[in-house]
């Protein structure tokens, strides 16, 4: 059924490219990490769809058509409606990134995110799962920074990076290797964002006064938990030190002996990786005069050491008791 424009007259026919140009429905669904139903929903509800079709009859987005879709998107992910988000996309050139309507409090959960599965996670998860999908990162970086500024960095990370980061981990897991891309790209979002959210090194003032030092255990190279927890000792003003993925025991050693820390954090992801010899060698070591020697606190970080833990050593559960610990073994004496 024809219905006549705003002028009398009927609307023009959309307008003809050839056949191998613009995208179907499918494969644009496939780059924004949609359901193909939601592209035809979006289209039938509120006009935002295809505006070409080939000669021979068939619709295409072109360039202009993904650029809407793609603010859409935009909107959709940080939690406005889809009928608000297509008045907003209506109202002004797709392309200009204006700032987002205010999105719906960060307590509200979700139970959809388009190609990951994330179960009940914040409003915010969503939002990183559609951006990490479509491989968007402006707007990883955009969303990743407006988390850690609206929740500060330990819930940011705890509620909003991990959630997401596990459900791409997940799909990655069971698809036969697919979606490595989507998870290379949000580990750097994330890392970036975490190293802009610690200010600068705090100077050690003497070795009495000790520093944390952080290193991931022999072949261990998952960082990210590291570099929060470097990220939230230094929002505390405590002096910190990072070595990074798979320090040598022997670097390690070497690494005590020098900074005399009050505190070693070591991180294994997986049980294969927890070497608990390790950790009782670095908490045995021992430095300064006679009769005043000290040694390390030692912090085990990760589910790798679920299965084995040494006696004596400290394991917290989380981010905040990390902190917590750490915070109190540098005001001590």
């Amino acid at each position: 059924m024809t219905v006549a424009d705003s002028a009398g007259q009927p609307p023009s026919e959309p307008p003809a490219v050839p056949g191998g140009a613009g995208l179907t429905t499918g494969v644009l669904a496939r780059r924004l990490g949609v359901s193909p139903m939601t592209l035809r929903s979006w289209d039938r509800r509120y006009g935002i769809g295809p505006t070409a079709r080939t000669e021979g009859g068939h619709r295409r987005w072109t360039a202009e058509d993904v650029a809407t879709v793609e603010e859409m998107c935009r909107l959709t992910a940080t939690g406005i409606p889809p009928a608000d988000a297509a008045r907003a996309v209506a109202a002004g050139p797709p392309l200009a990134r204006t700032p987002a309507p205010a999105p719906p409090p960060s307590e509200e959960r979700s139970r959809a995110a388009g190609a990951l599965p994330l179960g009940d996670v914040r409003q915010e998860c969503r939002g990183l799962a559609h951006a990490a999908v479509r491989l968007d990162a402006p707007a990883l970086d955009e969303q990743l920074t407006a988390a850690v500024e609206r929740h500060g960095l330990a819930v940011a990370w705890q509620e909003v990076m991990v959630p997401t980061l596990h459900a791409v981990g997940r799909r990655w897991a069971s698809s036969a290797d697919q979606y490595v891309e989507v998870e290379h790209l949000l580990a750097w979002h994330v890392s970036s964002v975490l190293r802009r959210s610690a200010p600068p090194a705090v100077p050690v003032v003497a070795p009495a006064a000790g520093c944390v030092l952080l290193a991931c255990v022999p072949g261990e190279q998952h960082t990210l938990p590291l570099e929060a927890l470097h990220a939230a000792l230094g929002r505390e003003g405590l002096p910190v030190r990072m070595l990074g993925a798979a320090v040598p025991a022997e670097a390690l050693d070497a690494a005590v002996r020098r900074l005399g820390p009050v505190a070693v954090v070591l991180w294994a992801q997986e049980s294969a990786r927890a070497a608990p010899a390790l950790a009782r060698h670095v908490a045995g070591l021992r430095w300064g005069m006679k009769g005043a020697r000290r040694g390390p606190a030692v912090l085990l970080g990760g589910p790798g050491w679920s299965r084995t833990r040494p006696a004596g050593l400290l394991r917290p559960t989380g981010l905040p008791q990390a902190v917590e610990s750490l915070r109190g073994l540098c005001a001590a004496p």
